[in-house]
């Protein structure tokens, strides 16, 4: 059984993180906010380039779909920076459309990016944190696995679900060997993938988000970093709501 440390202040000094999905969004706030408490933080997506600025986060072109990729990018990442101590998976896409107008190739695309793009960086760090005695994992859910969908369809729908199962394993799996992992699960947030959503689930007099705006990236990105972090040192397992009281669970 390991010995876990009791909670102490949210800082990573000293710590590497790996995050998907960081090309924008909520997962370029999570890298800026990882970086900002102290962490090496090594950010990937899709794009080819993606410019942090000053923060000294560093940058590579990371495909979650491909076991390949996955395999090439946790290696580097161990080479360059000798261990994973944190892994924040923000990669995801959006569908609309309903059970019978979503096509077999939107399901197995929404399915590969936000279920595998899970699964795979999973089957690779996992076993490295087991074997370090130490990690943290943090997952991007949704309020729509919770509640049966904002304004999302059932692909979407049944893939975050998933992810919250996954997690739940991964935290039991994990925790006598001092790996945690658990879950953010946001409400309507204003990024570009969100876009839509936002559109048809907007704040109304009849109070759908009780705090009277939607979220934005840096409100998920502090959460993700409480569970990233020593300040959550007793948790795990957890799904965390970061909807603006859309959902009081």
């Amino acid at each position: 059984m390991a010995n876990i440390p009791v909670s102490a202040p949210a800082r990573l000094d000293g710590r590497t993180a790996l995050v998907t999905g960081a090309a924008g969004g909520i997962g370029r706030a999570t890298a800026l906010a990882l970086a900002e408490a102290g962490a090496t933080v090594v950010a990937t997506d899709i794009v080819e380039h993606t410019d942090f600025g000053t923060s000294g986060v560093k940058y590579r072109r990371y495909d979650v779909t491909s076991r390949e990729e996955t395999r090439a990018t946790v290696s580097w990442v161990l080479d360059t920076v000798g261990r994973i101590d944190v892994l924040v998976l923000c990669a995801g896409t959006i569908s609309h459309r309903s059970l019978t107008e979503a096509t077999d190739e939107e399901w197995g695309a929404i399915l590969d990016v936000n279920l595998m793009g899970v699964v795979n960086p999973l089957r690779e760090v996992f076993p490295v944190m087991m074997e370090q005695g130490a990690g943290k994992i943090v997952a991007l859910g949704s309020i729509a696995a919770k509640i049966g969908g904002v304004a999302s369809g059932p692909a979407y729908i049944a893939a975050k679900s998933a992810v919250h199962g996954l997690m739940k394993w991964v935290a039991k799996a994990g925790a006598p060997h001092g790996v945690f992992a658990s879950v953010v699960a946001p409400g309507p947030v204003e990024t570009p993938m969100w876009q839509t959503v936002t559109q048809r689930a907007a704040p109304s007099p009849n109070g759908n988000v009780p705090l009277g705006r939607f979220g934005q990236p840096e409100d998920v990105a502090q959460a993700i970093l409480f569970l990233c972090s020593p300040a959550s040192n007793w948790i795990t397992g957890t799904v965390l709501d970061v909807n603006g009281g859309m959902l009081m669970d």
